[in-house]
């Protein structure tokens, strides 16, 4: 296969307002989204039916790219076609959230990093998305925007399996929203591949909140073990309200372990990921309670 190669046709549009991309959305259909490309051009080259009437690419919609910490929500924004690197680099986010810093950094190469985009990244929904993790911890809030309306959607509620999300077609992604943690609050991300910039055999990501040595929130969320990115509600909510120690640190492991439904794939085994799970769930829980100034 010659890679070079995009064997579809396809009409070419570039808008420059979000109000023309969502009048193109609501006008036409087989519209394709770009704005890295990382995943969509790879599909167009290697896909075998990849239905598109339309490239809709949103790279010169200056509206959608920016970066920003509102004080007053005490909220991080980041826009649709703000890139991964940009992101991984920002101040605000190395020092307010650093988790999804240190995922977005785990990522593939810089040169995909370079285009890739954490809107990309989530609208893709692939379940082995690395910014999607930290950012469920972080309880990141999306905004799907269409022509006479908008609605907000959990980062957790939006994939509902491999490619398919809660986005309706003449919706576009304009904003992801990440509440301001609280002071004291620590996170952590982790991921395990056969060479660094691969695609994750797993990943997981994890927040803790606490008073003192008691836990009063934590939230666990895991990729590359199902069909789409998942959140472990009840196995963070099983910490709270108890002491941190290592005994509860052992048992959450292991409930972590118990909780998921893993797949086998070419990457690894379910039998593989359902024991580096009770590991890696157990090194992340350690590193952010660390993070959140806590001790064992």
């Amino acid at each position: 296969m010659n890679t070079r190669i995009l064997a579809v046709e396809y009409e070419y549009l570039a808008p420059t307002t979000i109000d023309e991309v969502l009048d193109i959305l609501a006008e036409k259909q087989g519209v394709r989204i770009l704005a890295g490309g990382t995943d969509l051009i790879v599909k167009l080259k290697t896909a075998e039916d990849f239905p598109i009437e339309y490239m809709l690419d949103i790279k010169r919609v200056t509206a959608l790219d920016y970066i920003r910490y509102d004080d007053q929500e005490a909220m991080l924004h980041i826009g649709s076609t703000a890139t991964l690197s940009r992101i991984e680099k920002d101040a605000t986010v190395r020092e307010k959230y650093p988790a999804l810093a240190e995922a977005i950094h785990l990522m593939a190469a810089v040169s995909v990093r370079n285009m890739g985009t954490m809107a990309g990244n989530i609208c893709n929904a692939s379940p082995v998305a690395d910014s999607v993790i930290p950012a469920i911890c972080y309880q990141a809030v999306l905004t799907l925007t269409g022509k006479s309306a908008s609605r907000q959607v959990p980062l957790h509620e939006f994939f509902l399996a491999p490619g398919v999300s809660v986005i309706r077609p003449e919706e576009l992604l304009t904003d992801i929203a990440l509440p301001l943690p609280k002071p004291g609050t620590g996170a952590a991300f982790v991921k395990k591949t056969r060479v660094r910039p691969d695609i994750a055999k797993i990943s997981i990501g994890a927040l803790i909140e606490h008073e003192g040595d008691t836990v009063t929130a934590c939230r666990i969320a895991m990729a590359a073990i199902a069909a789409t990115p998942a959140y472990l509600k009840a196995v963070g909510e099983s910490m709270v309200g108890h002491k941190m120690s290592e005994e509860l640190i052992t048992a959450t492991a292991a409930l972590a372990a118990r909780s998921i439904k893993p797949i086998d794939d070419n990457r690894t085994t379910a039998e593989y990921r359902t024991h580096i799970a009770e590991v890696m769930t157990a090194d992340v829980l350690h590193e952010a309670w660390k993070r959140a100034g806590g001790e064992l």
